[in-house]
């Protein structure tokens, strides 16, 4: 009986692993777009203490993305800023995003001002 039962289990967890939920379209639109956007921005990304380049940035989030997708984790545009491009998952220290001439500031602020822009066009 226990053996059924631990098969049963093992099959069900497969199962829903296979079947996890993913973004819309218009949602994997929205994700996308802020990914380019920040890769084609010029804007210096900072995570753990240390200044990246937008394109290295980008490919980070991208990473990040690409995991939290396999998980059935990200369901929404805001889903992707909160879970990935927030705060770094290791040490929790937040993300901050420095574009020439301006002040460094949280990458979610950013990132959703970005989404707004992108919704309202």
């Amino acid at each position: 009986m226990k053996k059924h039962l631990i098969t049963a289990l093992l099959l069900c967890a497969a199962t829903s692993a296979a079947l996890a939920e993913k973004p819309t379209p218009a949602a994997t639109q929205e994700i996308e777009h802020l990914i380019s956007h920040l890769k084609n921005s010029g804007c210096e990304f900072q995570r753990n203490g240390s200044w990246y380049d937008s394109a290295k940035a980008a490919d980070h989030l991208r990473g990040k993305y690409d995991y939290l997708l396999k998980k059935g984790w990200v369901l929404t545009s805001e889903d992707f800023i909160a879970r990935a491009a927030s705060e770094s998952s290791m040490s929790h220290k937040p993300y901050q995003v420095r574009c020439a001439g301006k002040e460094a500031e949280p990458s979610a602020a950013w990132l959703k001002a970005e989404l707004m822009r992108y919704r309202a066009r």
